[in-house]
């Protein structure tokens, strides 16, 4: 089910919310188990047939808890692994299982049939909020044992699709605090505010955008220098604002029922560098991937060259864990040579006491947003022979081909601009245009305007999110009639557009 459809809105969300705030008149567990059976219907409306699935990694994972919260000494470890273990091995076969053939056939010349299996949709979340469960289980982090409560962190709706990925300590005190089940208009005012402005970043920006995004990866065979960033850039701002808004519309949903979700996006696309990306961008997997993968590897304790490996190992297999094909080990690899660039760059400049004034900060946070878009390329190109296309005529390599009708209005400018290289070719002006003006859209809005966690600055929408006003000026959100106003206009807006919902990217994760 999407968030942004007819049924969710105006048939699942009213229906849950009532049912939660009226059941927790007759006490907490009524209104817990309704809010888990809830977020189990919102689950199999894609698929019932995956529901056992499901209920059984849930079964699974409390029983191994109990016994490694009930172990000690090895056998402690010992469970711990052998749930690990078992967890990845059904993400493998669902996520890799034809991965691993086409590689197989591919190293010994063979002919293995594919599987074909098919992805059950929040699989990868389900199973990493799970296995950091289990280890911080192991770690005696774990203080909430309940069974319920753990059904409904796993299910939990707003979070259970495209995350956050969550922490078993975040939500098990909110899933017993009394607040969490007294209806709040302030907690809907705000709530509804924040879902309307990620419901907006969904449908009226991204939903624009992914046409000219799609025409240039999978249609177009024109790549010069204007075409191919056009449809990269067109890419790189419908990615970021549809995960963007799908972050906001989990954390607006969640509010509704007092429970506070931890902050997932942060406007990356300012960041300074490549690291600051990564504390920005998807910032709950780049906390597991951290915790649980980066420090268990030595992270930066056994010296530079380690740190690298273990950088570029924990990239390499985020790559992977968004989707099971070389594009994204190749993305993976791309960020962690930026990392390991970047780190040692950090160590050089600190060495050598080189400043750092505001030009050094533009042109950093534009070179950052230039190889983060180069790495987009084969994040999304699904075949290396297309993506390296596409680079070459990012790098002006393809000319620097216009539209002929653009020429057209340049007047005696077109003959100098055809002096400098510039060629003009037939069709595909209207096409040009709206993608360039989309484009300029979604950097505006990026770059330039607050993001919605500095918005809603005066109110704690988030776990790590801003609780204290910013320098947003008018844009700053207030419960006053100007901004019931704004707020009801951009939900008019975006329902208007509704009438063919379009699945969210990281859903395909």
């Amino acid at each position: 089910m999407l968030f942004n459809s007819f049924t969710f809105l105006f048939l699942f969300l009213p229906i849950t919310a009532v049912g939660y705030f009226l059941l927790a008149r007759r006490g907490h567990t009524w209104a817990a188990g309704w809010l888990a059976l809830a977020s189990l219907t919102f689950y199999g409306w894609w698929s019932y047939v995956y529901i056992p699935l499901l209920v059984g990694s849930i079964l699974f994972n409390y029983w191994m808890g109990q016994r490694i919260g009930h172990a000690a000494g090895a056998a402690r470890k010992r469970w711990l692994t052998a749930a690990v273990a078992i967890d990845l091995l059904l993400l493998a076969y669902f996520k890799y299982a034809d991965f691993f053939i086409s590689g197989v056939n591919w190293l010994a010349a063979a002919d293995i049939p594919a599987l074909h299996v098919v992805l059950p949709i929040g699989i990868s979340f389900f199973t990493f909020t799970q296995i950091a469960y289990l280890v911080d289980t192991y770690q005696g982090k774990v203080k909430e044992a309940r069974f319920l409560h753990y059904v409904l962190f796993i299910t939990y709706f707003p979070h259970l699709i495209a995350g956050p990925v969550l922490h078993h300590a975040e939500m098990m005190p909110q899933f017993d605090r009394p607040g969490s089940y007294r209806f709040s208009y302030r907690n809907l005012a705000v709530g509804l505010s924040v879902f309307a402005i990620g419901l907006a970043k969904k449908v009226l920006i991204a939903d624009n955008l992914a046409p000219h995004a799609t025409f240039l990866f999978d249609q177009s065979d024109m790549f010069s220098f204007a075409n191919a960033w056009g449809g990269v850039l067109a890419y790189a701002f419908q990615l970021y604002f549809d995960f963007s808004g799908y972050s906001d519309m989990a954390i607006g949903i969640s509010l509704l029922f007092g429970i506070r979700l931890p902050l997932n996006f942060d406007s990356p696309y300012k960041a300074a560098n490549i690291i600051d990306f990564w504390r920005r961008w998807h910032m709950t997997l780049s906390r597991f991937l951290r915790d649980y993968l980066y420090v268990p590897l030595g992270g930066n304790r056994k010296g530079p060259v380690r740190r690298y490996v273990n950088l570029m190992t924990t990239m390499l297999l985020g790559g992977l864990w968004h989707g099971a094909g070389m594009n994204f080990v190749i993305w993976g690899a791309l960020h962690g040579i930026y990392l390991a660039i970047n780190h040692g760059w950090n160590a050089l400049a600190e060495k050598l006491r080189l400043p750092r004034g505001r030009v050094w900060a533009a042109f950093s946070m534009a070179l950052t947003f230039v190889a983060v878009c180069v790495a987009w390329v084969f994040f999304r190109a699904t075949h290396f022979d297309k993506a390296m296309t596409i680079l070459r005529g990012m790098a002006g390599l393809d000319g620097v081909g216009l539209p002929a009708s653009i020429g057209l209005q340049l007047g005696p400018l077109r003959g100098a601009l055809e002096q400098l290289g510039v060629s003009f070719y037939l069709g595909g002006g209207s096409r040009f245009l709206e993608t360039w003006q989309w484009v300029a859209v979604g950097a505006a809005i990026a770059f330039c305007l607050p993001n919605t966690q500095q918005i809603m600055g005066r109110y704690e929408t988030a776990l790590g999110a801003p609780s204290s006003p910013r320098r947003t000026g008018w844009l700053l959100w207030l419960p006053a009639r100007r901004w019931s106003i704004y707020i009801g206009a951009i939900l008019l807006g975006s329902l208007l557009s509704l009438s063919r919902p379009a699945e969210f990217l990281y859903f395909q994760f």
